[in-house]
């Protein structure tokens, strides 16, 4: 493809760029070389380099270059060169690692991908069952992809590659706190939770030999700093984003019917359906608030359950629920409590607090009706699907 025609979509589609750079002044130069035979509109990032990459971006002139003199961290320099693109009017922004390990030779499959999906972020989803990739970032790439889907259930190819392209428009205004490598998750995750969708392309992948790989990859201290934040993500998750998510399901038609199709889903038993139910409803009784998604989720995976049903039946703990939650667990309780029960009077502004107090009749209580109501509402659910069965006409 001639270079006329490529750099001309990338001005029609308003597309720049961005190469994130720390001391890699070996790979750089031909970073930029290979780029620049695609498109003109290349934004550098110095992130606190000390070794000779300014004067290596100053040897092309058609370069923008953002500078600054100590290093922050890659997820610094992303968001320095996004706010910079988007004051410069670019729409979308492609980014590239200065380390040699991306191809420019793929970044037509990035512009053909944009033409027809234009509000994605757009992943180049590595080969990573190749016998160069290093074990650390196997692993990696394992465990980052598995934490995304928990955080949105969406399964992701590939977040930790660095070959992206971002819509800009879409992120404006969102906030971001990683300044590092984990910065690539959170952005990802965030704009998933704001409604941005995600389609990936493939694109080549090079892992230089070991004596000759350049990485400012730290595996103790940067997987540390994933492995904080997805903690952080996971409770933001289960603790708002779900729930808002599932009471938006609920008012959309489709989201209706999203649900009401798991239910009918012929590829699991009436019984695998009854016992995801009836263990969801458990789960959301439990006394493990703020936890009960994401065990529910990860026992479901386990034991082979609906995954969907697990979830949906287990948001019985909704806010406007667990003050009833909390009474029924605390009434309850009062049967293995003998001469030391105590009484507490219905009242919509029960809470944890309230029943501090008396924890252990609580925690009996609590038990004792995820149990009762678990085993009640699986059967109840057992009997209505083969009564529909019979009844086709129900349906």
């Amino acid at each position: 493809m001639e270079f006329e025609d490529i750099s001309k979509r990338f001005e029609e589609l308003q597309v720049c760029v961005i190469i994130p750079t720390y001391n890699n002044h070996l790979t750089l130069a031909g970073v930029i070389t290979d780029v620049a035979a695609y498109s003109n509109h290349i934004i550098v990032v110095n992130d606190g380099s000390t070794d000779d990459t300014e004067e290596i971006v100053k040897s092309f002139p058609q370069v923008q270059l953002i500078s600054y003199p100590q290093n922050v961290g890659k997820g610094w320099a992303l968001r320095q060169a996004f706010a910079y693109a988007m004051e410069k009017g670019y729409q979308y922004a492609l980014t590239i690692d200065s380390d040699g390990q991306h191809f420019a030779k793929d970044i037509p499959n990035f512009l053909n991908k944009l033409e027809d999906v234009r509000d994605a972020i757009i992943i180049g989803s590595r080969n990573m069952d190749q016998a160069a990739v290093p074990g650390k970032s196997s692993f990696g790439h394992k465990f980052s992809n598995f934490w995304f889907w928990v955080e949105t259930g969406i399964h992701c190819p590939d977040t930790q590659s660095g070959f992206r392209l971002y819509p800009l428009y879409l992120l404006e205004g969102m906030k971001f706190y990683a300044v590092k490598y984990e910065f690539e998750i959170e952005v990802i995750v965030r704009a998933v939770w704001r409604g941005v969708h995600m389609d990936s392309v493939p694109v080549t992948v090079y892992y230089a030999p070991k004596e000759t790989r350049v990485s400012h990859f730290r595996p103790f201290t940067d997987f540390s700093r994933v492995g904080v934040l997805n903690a952080f993500l996971v409770v933001i998750a289960f603790a708002w984003i779900k729930p808002r998510n599932f009471f938006r399901d609920l008012l959309k038609k489709k989201g209706r019917k999203k649900i009401l199709a798991t239910l009918y889903n012929p590829n699991d038993s009436d019984e695998t359906k009854a016992l995801s139910i009836g263990f969801g409803i458990f789960m959301g009784i439990v006394p493990i608030w703020g936890f009960q998604l994401a065990v529910a989720i990860f026992l479901s995976i386990i034991f082979k359950l609906n995954k969907a049903l697990v979830v949906f039946s287990a948001h019985i703990s909704i806010p406007p629920m667990i003050p009833v939650i909390l009474f029924l667990s605390y009434k309850a309780g009062e049967y293995w409590m003998g001469d030391r029960v105590a009484n507490i009077a219905f009242s919509s502004h029960i809470s944890f607090k309230s029943i501090g107090a008396h924890l252990e009749q609580y925690i009996y209580g609590s038990l004792t009706l995820a149990v009762v109501a678990s085993l009640s509402v699986g059967l109840m659910t057992y009997g209505l699907l083969k009564l529909l069965k019979k009844s086709p006409a129900a349906l």
